[in-house]
């Protein structure tokens, strides 16, 4: 069992950066691979970006080059750093876990409860 907690949302203006958090407890958390979806009004929900405890990450091409993700397995939380935000970037963000990595939803069994971002123009 894992439970996430997001925090770190706000709001912000265009080219601005925020920094989310994501707190995880479980003893499992070091083994599942680690990823951020945002859910938009009127979209469907996407990922943003994924990683495994160690290795590289995997980003979506809309925010590729703009957002990190990281984690620190010590303090069982992982992060996303996002950069020259965009009004695009508005959304809910939510942290996942899934057994496996990719970009699919439906394979990650553990979600947060999300936090918001909104980036003005």
């Amino acid at each position: 069992q894992v439970q996430l907690v997001e925090s770190g949302g706000g709001l912000v203006q265009a080219g601005g950066s925020l920094r989310l958090s994501c707190a995880a407890s479980g003893r499992t958390f070091s083994s599942y691979y680690m990823g951020w979806f945002r859910h938009a009004p009127g979209k469907e929900r996407e990922f943003v970006a994924g990683r495994w405890r160690t290795g590289s990450a995997d980003y979506a091409n809309s925010v590729k080059g703009r957002f990190t993700i990281s984690r620190d397995n010590a303090k069982n939380t992982i992060y996303l750093q996002m950069n020259s935000l965009k009004p695009e970037d508005t959304a809910v963000y939510y942290c996942a876990a899934s057994p496996v990595a990719g970009s699919r939803s439906s394979t990650y069994n553990y979600w947060g409860q999300g936090t918001q971002v909104t980036v003005s123009s």
